[in-house]
């Protein structure tokens, strides 16, 4: 079982940068393919980043490659989402994910364990 707690959400203005993060508790947090996604009002979940379990491959959404990083700290058991030169469509519910995977899952059936999501909201 691994839990997950998003945190680091907000209110900013477009341009800006914010830093999510995402603690996981449990075990074998570093064996998990560890996602970001997020929901808009109306709209279904979209995928917007993924960090392999060795933390060696990415892989990103169209819509954020360019100004999202993913990373991820197993020491810490904690991975983290860097959001820069944020658009008023960004704004969104984001989700963490983990998946007992190799791969780089980009689908939420691929992701076993969710946390409770962290608002974010981007001002035009």
């Amino acid at each position: 079982q691994v839990q997950l707690v998003e945190s680091g959400g907000g209110l900013v203005q477009a341009g800006d940068s914010l830093r999510l993060s995402c603690a996981a508790s449990g075990r074998a947090f570093s064996s998990y393919a560890m996602g970001w996604f997020r929901q808009a009002p109306g709209k279904e979940r979209e995928f917007v980043a993924v960090i392999s379990w060795s933390d060696t491959s990415t892989f990103y959404g169209d819509s954020v490659k360019g100004r999202f990083t993913i990373s991820r700290d197993n020491a810490k058991n904690t991975v983290y989402l860097q959001m820069n030169s944020l658009k008023s469509e960004d704004t969104a519910v984001y989700y963490c994910a983990a998946g007992a995977t190799y791969g780089l899952p980009d689908r939420p059936i691929e992701y076993n364990y969710w946390g409770q999501g962290t608002q974010v909201t981007v001002s035009s």
